[in-house]
């Protein structure tokens, strides 16, 4: 097998964060599809009888689609924590470590990581780069 690019293990650990971000999104649509049957269950809806708005089973079919979108995507997240944490834990510098997990488990940016670990940005950038150089996946 060949070598893995910095590119392809950044997409790798950014995976946990684009679960997450899918999860929220998620969660979105279920809020405003409850959002959407209140008001049409109190004539606030502005579509009065007509659409699926007013229709029982398609509200509860279409909410029930996304509560298991959403817990297919809870086991994604899970597994890709599981992927990415022993991947990062697996580097033998903790500061390496420390730098990937806030990076791409918190999602922080460069200047929260560098205040959190009291390091300026240059130097978690370099921590950066060398954990990307030795992390293997």
């Amino acid at each position: 097998m060949g070598t893995v690019s910095n590119e392809e293990k950044k997409k790798f650990l950014w995976g946990y964060r684009d679960s997450v971000r899918r999860i929220r999104r998620i969660e979105s649509e279920i809020e405003e599809l409850r959002t959407m049957r209140m008001s049409a269950s109190t004539g606030r809806g502005g579509g009065g009888s007509k659409g699926w708005k007013n229709d029982l089973s398609s509200y509860a079919a279409t909410l029930d689609s996304l509560e298991r979108e959403k817990r297919e995507e809870r086991d994604d997240r899970m597994r890709a924590y599981r992927e990415v944490e022993t991947a990062i834990n697996a580097l033998e510098d903790t500061r390496e470590q420390d730098v990937l997990f806030y990076r791409y488990i918190k999602g922080m940016a460069w200047w929260e990581i560098a205040e959190k670990m009291l390091y300026s940005e240059r130097q978690i950038h370099r921590f950066h780069g060398r954990a990307l150089a030795h992390l293997c996946l």
